[in-house]
């Protein structure tokens, strides 16, 4: 279990650099980010209040959606009017433009706060590249969580939160018959991906999920255990409304928070939502972390990496950003209204919710600690896995043409 230590020290600093900061100008800080709704605009709320009160001026700069967030954030790059910091994903969207020498590396922050021993393996492995460290990490979001409605889940006679995926389908049916929308999901391609990993981390389990998307194994590919899992994708079909295609997420969760549906696999973030509406776990709403005793715990989040820049100033303000944003405090605070976890392993655990502490109870043992999707991979590959997910789960795609759609995009 995780511990509280270093935290004075880590503030320390923090506030010592403010104290510079103060007698200067503020520092001018323009953040890309695409955190919009409710729940996520309150948390990086969390990071902009922090930061001024640290010295900073904090220059919100939001974009609806991850995909255009990026392509802003990229293309004000290149352009060569790049903004302070922006904000990708864990993963590998942002390495070629590591690699093209577009953004600072802020490994000086990272060694001077001990990043190699208080982050996961997964989490260094995605943020260090070539010996440095070249994004942020501000969170560790789970994708995979199976969250539920307590409410419909007793109206319809289920009796207890499913462990298996026999229960899991059996509380499914119980839903129907009750006249219950079983499983809430968004018709867009990356909730439909999440629909998919969350059958193959739980169905396959988690040597499946690495041979098939780290290793792009063949074998793996064309096993019975990864047919099983299509099939069982494939299964949860009739279980989900028609008003399904193109719903946001956030409108999806309102479907569990109105207890007009059973269940949704979605990340933690789904929980600020459920906060923002008044929602309290164990009473409302419960989390699953997976259906089997071993299921992996997917470490997905979210990073900012800092464009290339001369500007002194904009250097400082970059600093200044990493140190607010990976503060103890303000990581407790921030990670509590987005629903995700820490990404220290130096934070006081019990200033967070039940569901947050199960993920770091889990995480504290090291082989339930798995990459997300988008790190095993380079990002147009993802893309192609991510295209034939989405075929799968909107047309009558067979197994036999799944599988070798899988394999063609994963080794072409």
């Amino acid at each position: 279990m995780y511990i509280l230590k270093n935290a004075a020290s880590a503030l320390a600093l923090t506030v010592a650099m403010a104290g510079a900061v103060h007698a200067q100008e503020p520092l001018d800080a323009e953040v890309i980010h695409w955190w919009t709704s409710g729940g996520e605009s309150e948390a990086i709320g969390v990071f902009a209040d922090a930061y001024n009160q640290a010295g900073g001026n904090w220059q919100d700069s939001a974009v609806a959606g991850g995909s255009a967030a990026r392509s802003a954030a990229i293309n004000r790059i290149i352009g060569g009017d790049p903004s302070t910091a922006a904000q990708f994903n864990t993963s590998q969207q942002y390495h070629e433009i590591v690699e093209e020498g577009l953004l600072n590396d802020i490994d000086a922050v990272a060694t001077e706060n001990n990043w190699d021993q208080i982050l996961p393996e997964p989490i260094v492995n995605a943020v260090k590249i070539d010996g440095k460290y070249y994004a942020a990490p501000v969170n560790i979001h789970m994708p995979l969580w199976f969250w539920y409605s307590i409410d419909a889940l007793n109206e319809a006679g289920v009796e207890n939160p499913p462990e298996s995926m026999d229960e899991f389908f059996a509380a499914l049916d119980k839903l129907q018959e009750a006249g219950i929308t079983p499983l809430a999901l968004g018709g867009q391609r990356w909730q439909e991906n999440s629909l998919f990993s969350a059958m193959l981390t739980n169905v396959g389990g988690g040597e499946l999920w690495e041979a098939v998307y780290a290793d792009k194994d063949e074998d793996a590919i064309h096993s019975p255990e990864f047919r099983e899992v299509i099939e069982t994708f494939i299964a949860l079909k009739p279980y989900v409304d028609s008003a399904s295609p193109g719903r946001n997420w956030n409108d999806t969760t309102a479907m569990l928070i109105n207890d007009e549906a059973g269940f949704q696999v979605m990340g933690d973030w789904a929980k600020g939502e459920f906060k923002q509406a008044g929602k309290e776990i164990g009473t409302d709403y419960g989390c699953l972390p997976g259906l089997r005793p071993d299921s992996p715990y997917v470490l997905g989040g979210d990073v900012f990496v800092f464009p290339k820049t001369d500007d002194a100033e904009q250097i400082k303000a970059q600093r200044l950003l990493v140190e607010v944003m990976t503060d103890p405090e303000t990581q407790v605070e921030f990670n509590n209204l987005k629903g995700s976890i820490p990404i220290r392993s130096d934070v006081d655990e019990s200033k967070l919710d039940a569901c947050a502490q199960l993920g770091l109870e889990i995480m504290s043992d090291p082989s339930r600690q798995a990459p997300d999707a988008s790190q095993m991979m380079a990002e147009y590959i993802y893309g192609s896995v991510q295209d034939v997910v989405t075929e799968l789960w909107n047309t009558d795609m067979s197994v036999d043409e799944a599988v070798d759609r899988f394999d063609q995009a994963l080794n072409g």
